[in-house]
C-alpha cells in the first residue's frame, strides 16, 4: 500500500508509463487503417524480431525508460547488445509481441478510467453524462463525489503493476543468456585475478625493497662505520631504483598499457636479489644448476617472485643471518630452496602480511607447490614447479 502511495512522487513511474505508451503509437495508426483486423500489429512485428538491431533498439530504450536509475549499468539486467544468434532473436520476437499486448492493456486503462472520472464528476457536479455512459447507473452526487477520485487511484495501480510486469519481462527477454552471463562472469574472473597478480607483484617487488632499505639503514647506523654506511646507501640505491622499475611495470598494467610479460624480472636476474641479500649482511650460498634460461616465461617470472619473497622474509624477521639458496632445473621440473637459519632473538616485525599465501598461490597456479616451514633448526621455503604442463 505504502508503494502505491508512494508511486506518483517516483519519475520511474512515468517513464514506464512512458514506455508502455510508445507501442500505442502503431495501434492507433492501424485502427485508422484497418480497425476491423485490431491483432494485425501482431503479424507486422514479426520480421523485426529477426533483425539483430531491433534487440540493441528495444534494449536501449527499456533501459532508458523501465531502469533509468541503473542507466548503463550491469545491474539493470537488460543488455544492450544486438542479436547474437537465434535465441535471440526468439527472445526479441516474443518480447515484440508481449509489449504490444501490454500496451494495448495500458491504451485501454488509460482511456477507460480517466474517462469514467469525468463521467462521476460531472454526475456529482448535477450535470450527468447523456447517452451512452460508462456509468452503469447514475448513483447520488454524494456517490459519484465520493467514487471520483477511484479509477484515478485504479489507473496509477494499473500502471505501476504494468510497469514492473513490463520491466520484469524486459530483464527475461532482453537480458543476457546463459551463455553471455557466463562469459561475463570469465571476464570478471580474469579482472579479479589480474587485480589479484599486480598486488601480489607490488607486495613482492616493493615489500623487498623497503625491507632490504630499513635493513641496510639499521645496520648502517649500528655499524658507525663511514666506509659500511657508504656500501649501504648504495645497496639502499640500487635496490630503490629496481623497485622503481617494478613499480613502473605494475602501474602500466594499471593503466591498461602495460608492457609484455617476458619484461617482467626473471630467475636470469636472480643475482640482483642475492647480492642484495648480501649487501644487507646476510650470507647467501647460492647454487643454481641447471639450464635456467631455457625455462618457460611464466615458470621463470614466477620463481623469480618466490625466490624474492623467501628471501625477503629472512631479512624481515630473522635479519642478516645465514642464507642457502638452491635452484635447480630438470626436464620436468624446477626445484627452488631458500633455507635459513634463525636468530637467536627474534626479530620484531608489523604487520601479519601475506608472504607465504603469495608464493603458495604463485605456485599453485602453474600447478605447482611451495612449503614453508621449520627445518634442521632453521626455516625454509621449498617450492616445486612442472615443466612439461606449462611447455
Amino acid at each position: 500500500m505504502y508503494r502505491l502511495l508512494r508511486a506518483p512522487l517516483r519519475p520511474v513511474t512515468y517513464s514506464r508509463w512512458l514506455h508502455l505508451c510508445v507501442p500505442v503509437l502503431l495501434l492507433a495508426v492501424w485502427m485508422f487503417i484497418e480497425p476491423a483486423w485490431p491483432w494485425a500489429p501482431l503479424l507486422i512485428v514479426i520480421p523485426f524480431g529477426f533483425v539483430p538491431w531491433v534487440r540493441l533498439a528495444e534494449g536501449l530504450q527499456a533501459q532508458f525508460l523501465l531502469t533509468p536509475h541503473d542507466w548503463g549499468a550491469p545491474e539493470s539486467g537488460i543488455g544492450t547488445a544486438p542479436s547474437a544468434g537465434w535465441n535471440d532473436r526468439w527472445r526479441t520476437l516474443l518480447w515484440l509481441e508481449i509489449r504490444l499486448v501490454v500496451a494495448g492493456a495500458a491504451m485501454f486503462a488509460t482511456t477507460l478510467l480517466p474517462v469514467l472520472t469525468v463521467e462521476l464528476v460531472a454526475t456529482a457536479l448535477g450535470d450527468p453524462p447523456a447517452g451512452d455512459a460508462m456509468v452503469p447507473m447514475s448513483p447520488p452526487r454524494w456517490a459519484a463525489a465520493l467514487l471520483a477520485p477511484v479509477p484515478l487511484i485504479a489507473l496509477i495501480g494499473v500502471v505501476v503493476l504494468l510497469g514492473e510486469m513490463i520491466t520484469a519481462l524486459a530483464r527475461r527477454l532482453l537480458g543476457p543468456s546463459a551463455s553471455e552471463r557466463l562469459t561475463a562472469l570469465e571476464a570478471r574472473t580474469e579482472q579479479l585475478l589480474e587485480r589479484t597478480r599486480i598486488a601480489r607483484e607490488l607486495h613482492d617487488s616493493i615489500g623487498h625493497a623497503l625491507t632490504v632499505a630499513v635493513v641496510q639503514a639499521g645496520a648502517a647506523r649500528a655499524a658507525g662505520d663511514p666506509d659500511f654506511t657508504d656500501r649501504a646507501l648504495s645497496a639502499i640505491e640500487e635496490t630503490g631504483r629496481a623497485a622503481l622499475e617494478d613499480l613502473e611495470r605494475v602501474l602500466l598494467v594499471l593503466r591498461e598499457s602495460a608492457q609484455p610479460p617476458s619484461q617482467r624480472p626473471t630467475l636470469v636476474e636472480a643475482d640482483r636479489l642475492l647480492e642484495s641479500a648480501r649487501a644487507s649482511g646476510s650470507a647467501v650460498d647460492a647454487q643454481l644448476t641447471g639450464p635456467v634460461a631455457t625455462l618457460p616465461g611464466a615458470v621463470t617470472r614466477e620463481g623469480y617472485r618466490i625466490l624474492q619473497e623467501a628471501l625477503t622474509n629472512v631479512l624481515r624477521h630473522c635479519g642478516p643471518v645465514a642464507v642457502r639458496v638452491r635452484v635447480d632445473v630438470a626436464p620436468e621440473r624446477l626445484l627452488l630452496e631458500v633455507t635459513n637459519a634463525l636468530p637467536e632473538r627474534p626479530v620484531v616485525t608489523t604487520g601479519g602480511g601475506s608472504g607465504l599465501r603469495g608464493m603458495r598461490e604463485r605456485a599453485a597456479l602453474l600447478g605447482g607447490k611451495a612449503e614453508t616451514g621449520p627445518y634442521e633448526g632453521g626455516w625454509r621455503v621449498r617450492a616445486r614447479l612442472p615443466l612439461e604442463r606449462i611447455r
